[in-house]
């Protein structure tokens, strides 16, 4: 049986790519994860142990992991955990391995920009007119790269400029609580 977790943390050392000779991909950062409780005598939170763990990408995971993580950032882990023993000049330890399956940035903490990587089998057969849209061109964030000043837009602007999102009609009654057993506003 395989240990699948996910973990919460923050990426404590820069990611480290390097592409193998028979052309794989292999991604790796170490991840703190820290855990906070409550301590009532001091009335306060308090930090607990940290639980330190190697985390390690593969393939197209680990090219877009080398992409967009960097050190400092807040991150989801999901993967099978592996625990070895480990020996080096006289010195014993245990490693606390993660192979991922998936990473991405802990939206609690702040905001990210979703941009979905294609393969040249997928640009080679939108370039031969399938029904995939083009990707958006986005051009405030050279602009700003290439030092004109201007600030990319906002997601929300930008989300409005490429389809007005709908809004469902307000019902009466909407603002009101209703317990699971009372009729239903619909």
């Amino acid at each position: 049986m395989t240990d699948i977790l996910t973990l919460t943390g923050v990426v404590a050392t820069a990611p480290r790519h390097l592409r193998t000779p028979t052309g794989l991909a292999i991604t790796s950062f170490r991840l703190a994860s820290s855990q906070r409780r409550y301590d009532r005598q001091k009335s306060a939170w308090v930090d607990a142990d940290t639980n330190w763990y190697t985390v390690t990408t593969f393939r197209g995971l680990a090219d877009n992991v080398a992409a967009s993580v960097d050190k400092g950032d807040r991150v989801v882990v999901t993967g099978r955990l592996r625990i070895r023993p480990w020996e080096n000049a006289g010195k014993t330890g245990t490693a606390v391995e993660v192979d991922a399956d998936a990473v991405g940035h802990d939206l609690f903490w702040g905001t990210s920009r979703f941009v979905k990587t294609t393969s040249s089998k997928q640009s080679s057969e939108t370039a031969e007119g399938s029904e995939l849209p083009p990707e958006p061109d986005d051009e405030a964030a050279r602009a700003t790269e290439e030092g004109s000043g201007e600030a990319p837009p906002s997601l929300v602007e930008a989300a409005a400029a490429v389809a007005p999102v709908p809004t469902a009609p307000a019902f009466e009654g909407a603002d009101e609580w209703h317990r699971v057993d009372d009729e239903s506003p619909f």
